[in-house]
């Protein structure tokens, strides 16, 4: 096959850098209201119909030969099975991955607490984990179990009871991988379900599958449609957009590693986003012939020269504080800070889902085994979300216990406030308990 690359070329001296650099960046989810549509009837059915539904969903959808939801359901057994199928070293791989992963998540476990005033007034907060949380992954050839273990283990070390999976296993085609992690991960329940009515089924619960409190785990565009219609039923985790990698660099790379640092995002899919930004124009230069020069020995040789080819680019930047503003400008999900003295430039980072410090820092380790989550926010989102944590699988609660003494001090402010609003009834209930020598005041 034969490939080529014409990756745009910017400088952000140019007066109309702002605009270019904002088409770059801008992409819309393809859900039309055909899309809209077909999973608002999916999720009706699923409604309505509940297992039936599901059953008749995947015949249709993944070719599954199911005559019941019983043929839809993986048991603990299968899951066990699944870790003597594949190899020694993808076995031991996955259980260091989770182990690191783990290690990384327990340290963002937060903890319950409470402070008590001087007049006797106890002030706090809960936390506790969701009852069910349910992970989506995709299904097929198209499967990652890396998705299964940053998204099952927070859940885990958060405290949350039951995880429920569901997996798509179009034509019968089964991933042992992916069931291999689940079982590490220690997932409970696995129907092999996908697409839209998946989502459904979890949200709302069926007579097999049991509701949940939180949806996560990545999809194709059925599944994100669905994952905004369900939202307020569940929590969901992001609707996620295409991979991102920003690679900012001094020049002092190895410009093969770079280009290989940018095809590992430009690999997942035509949409996904690849850009370099640097001062030194030759080493864009040395960049872009690093690109053409491995492009023909990739595998998906073909998703990355359209990925390249349609968002992706190389920036020349003045110096590297302004190379800084450009990051934080572009929010990326994945940040590569590939130079000398990456710590001196992180306080300038502002915006990154993940920030990957130093050359030898590959993005591609924090997708599988470095520790942190690699579920990120994407398409600028960076600016205002974070990485899937521990932190999404619990909720708190404010706790308030006020003494005799604190309830008619705080009485008294309550009591102004409320009037304010011309809400009597909160007025009095507060003044119920203002102590009586203080009323006569």
């Amino acid at each position: 096959m034969t490939v080529s690359t014409a990756i745009a070329r910017l400088n952000a001296a140019d007066p109309d850098f702002a605009r270019h650099l904002d088409h770059l960046l801008s992409w819309e989810s393809v859900s039309d209201d055909a899309v809209n549509q077909r999973v608002l009837d999916i999720i009706k059915a699923v409604r309505e119909r509940g297992d039936a539904a599901l059953v008749e969903f995947t015949q249709r959808f993944d070719g599954v030969d199911a005559k019941s939801i019983d043929d839809l359901i993986l048991g603990r057994e299968r899951l066990e099975l699944a870790l003597t199928r594949i190899t020694p070293g993808q076995r031991e791989a996955l259980e260091k991955a989770a182990n690191r992963v783990r290690m990384y998540h327990e340290r963002q476990k937060q903890d319950s607490w409470q402070y008590t005033e001087a007049d006797g007034t106890v002030l706090g907060q809960k936390v506790t984990p969701l009852d069910r949380a349910g992970l989506y992954v995709p299904g097929g050839k198209a499967s990652y179990p890396s998705s299964v273990l940053m998204n099952a283990i927070p859940a885990k070390v958060a405290g949350v009871a039951e995880v429920v999976m569901v997996v798509p296993t179009p034509r019968g085609e089964v991933n042992e991988l992916v069931l291999a992690a689940a079982c590490i991960a220690g997932v409970d329940r696995v129907f092999t379900v996908g697409g839209a009515q998946a989502v459904a089924a979890l949200a709302y619960g069926t007579e097999s599958v049991p509701q949940v409190d939180k949806i996560v785990g990545p999809g194709n565009i059925y599944v994100a449609t669905a994952k905004r219609h369900v939202f307020g039923q569940v929590g969901i985790d992001m609707i996620a957009g295409p991979s991102e990698i920003l690679v900012v660099c001094d020049g002092q790379t190895d410009p093969d590693w770079i280009a290989m640092d940018l095809f590992s995002q430009a690999e997942h899919d035509e949409d996904a986003q690849a850009i370099l930004v640097s001062p030194d124009a030759a080493f864009l230069d040395r960049v872009a012939a690093s690109i053409d020069k491995l492009l023909p020995t990739m595998e998906r040789a073909g998703i990355i020269e359209k990925s390249i080819n349609g968002r992706g680019a190389l920036i020349q930047v003045r110096d590297m504080q302004q190379a800084m503003e450009v990051a934080n400008r572009i929010a990326p999900e994945h940040l590569e800070l590939s130079v000398a003295d990456p710590q001196a430039w992180l306080p300038h980072i502002r915006h990154a889902g993940a920030i990957f410090m130093g050359r030898h820092t590959s993005e591609a380790l924090g997708d599988y085994c470095a520790g942190p989550n690699h579920v990120l926010p994407t398409s600028g989102t960076a600016r205002f979300s974070s990485p899937l944590g521990v932190y999404d699988f619990q909720k708190r609660s404010s706790i308030i216990f006020c003494s005799e003494q604190g309830a008619s001090e705080l009485g008294h402010t309550a009591s102004v406030l409320a009037r304010g609003e011309s809400l009597t009834a909160h007025a009095r209930s507060a003044e119920y308990r203002i102590l009586t020598q203080e009323k006569g005041n």
